[in-house]
């Protein structure tokens, strides 16, 4: 008990900045959605998710990669942050020089062509903060971290309704979008000193002891950065493509309002991911691929405990979603999002299978288990794309919906496997 007391107040901060922060999203989302209208709500979204993905390619993993390194190597890490930043600078680049490629010449319109191309501000925005996000973690600085994360989100939402006052109501889609590139082009610039810090005394790594003299200074290359925080890169686009690229799919599949419809849904998942979001990406990971090396007894111990709790409060959402989704999306976005009321009710079957894959799948990114799960990830993935191509032209955003749901029952039943033989089937205490 008192270790779960301690848990709730140290990660309490982190839940308030994550409810601020996904909470400026999701008021954005509900603004946005009753100003915009249906089709350019889907116009917005299918943007936002394409912003998402070039970011997690450009970002190939390096922040996440930074948690295993440095749980492994204590201050020796430090070896792989410089290497890692030029990695970056040229990963951007060539995303970069792709994006525009698909603006020019995919199938889009002129508005949605000028929307991609303010895209790579918004990506650069979002690699600094996830790196900045890493570098707080290591030094476990929870408070700053719940500020940090919140600060980019809450300040779209104030210049955002900001826009909308001074435009009487009438701000465009591609408006938002300046506005998402603007903040993301400053966030970048404040990163700056946080990331440089650590490569002087302001760094505070926490659970390797006093920063020792000896630190190795024989940088990898860049392609051993890459070799290694690839797998996590491919990770994060795999998890995209079975959470997020649903709305990508619809737009382009079933039309910018049956995207609207999927995004307004969308939008409420969002906001309840951030429960699971915070406690295991936040908190837990760091601490498990500590927990890995040295406490594989408390490692189980904090899985088993989290599958648990994950489960109870993942069918208290289901429920609770179910009963209430036709007041819900009526109230928050209003009567022309009427169809939105179904694809909730489908996605909300998902959401307590999702909770317990956050916390089964944690444990597959500690030791050499990453690449068991890229395996697990890529194949939901291929199943969710085939999915989505058969169902979204007959059932509209409702096959997308379907998808979802089928994706990530698929999901949870291979972590689950995964977890119990692979990661913890050499620790024969915890399975006794």
């Amino acid at each position: 008990m008192n270790n779960l007391i301690k848990v709730a107040r140290t990660v309490s901060p982190l839940w308030i900045g994550s409810i601020i922060g996904s909470g400026s999203t999701f008021v954005i989302y509900i603004i946005l959605a009753r100003v915009l209208g249906v089709e350019n709500f889907g116009i917005f979204g299918s943007a936002l998710s394409t912003a998402n993905i070039f970011t997690l390619i450009a970002g190939m993993g390096i922040s996440q990669f930074w948690l295993k390194i440095f749980g492994k190597e204590g201050w020796n890490g430090i070896r792989w942050v410089l290497p890692s930043i030029k990695l970056l600078i040229l990963s951007f680049l060539m995303v970069i020089i792709l994006l525009f490629i698909w603006a020019y010449f995919g199938p889009h319109s002129n508005l949605y062509k000028n929307i991609l191309i303010l895209i790579p501000f918004f990506i650069l925005g979002q690699i600094s903060v996830q790196l900045v996000h890493a570098k707080l973690q290591l030094e476990e600085r929870y408070s700053f971290l719940a500020i940090w994360q919140f600060s980019p989100n809450l300040s779209r939402l104030i210049i955002i309704i900001t826009a909308i006052y001074i435009s009487h109501y009438n701000i465009k889609v591609i408006s938002v979008m300046y506005i998402y590139g603007i903040i993301g082009f400053i966030f970048f610039l404040l990163s700056i000193y946080e990331l440089f810090s650590m490569h002087n005394d302001n760094f505070r790594l926490k659970g390797h002891g006093i920063k020792q003299k000896t630190i190795q200074h024989d940088f990898p290359s860049m392609y051993i950065v890459m070799k290694e925080s690839l797998p996590f890169g491919i990770a994060s686009v795999f998890a995209f493509i079975y959470v997020q690229s649903d709305i990508i799919m619809v737009k382009y599949l079933a039309g910018n309002s049956e995207a609207g419809y999927y995004n307004a849904a969308f939008s409420i998942l969002t906001a309840i991911m951030i429960f699971p979001t915070v406690l295991y990406q936040k908190y837990f990971i760091p601490k498990f691929h500590r927990w890995a090396h040295y406490e594989k007894e408390k490692f189980f111990i904090a899985y088993k405990k989290g599958n648990l709790i994950m489960a109870l409060i993942g069918i208290f959402i289901m429920v609770l979603l179910l009963y209430i989704s036709g007041w819900l999306i009526q109230a928050l976005f209003g009567k022309e999002y009427y169809p939105t009321i179904t694809l909730l009710k489908i996605i909300a079957l998902a959401i307590p299978f999702y909770f317990i894959s956050y916390s089964l799948g944690s444990t597959l990114v500690t030791m050499d288990n990453i690449k068991l799960k890229i395996k697990f990830m890529g194949f939901v993935a291929i199943i969710n794309i085939i999915l989505n191509i058969i169902l979204i032209p007959q059932f509209l955003a409702q096959g997308a919906a379907i998808a979802t749901l089928i994706s990530n029952v698929c999901l949870f039943i291979l972590y689950y496997i995964g977890s119990q033989k692979w990661v913890f089937k050499k620790n024969k205490l915890a399975l006794e």
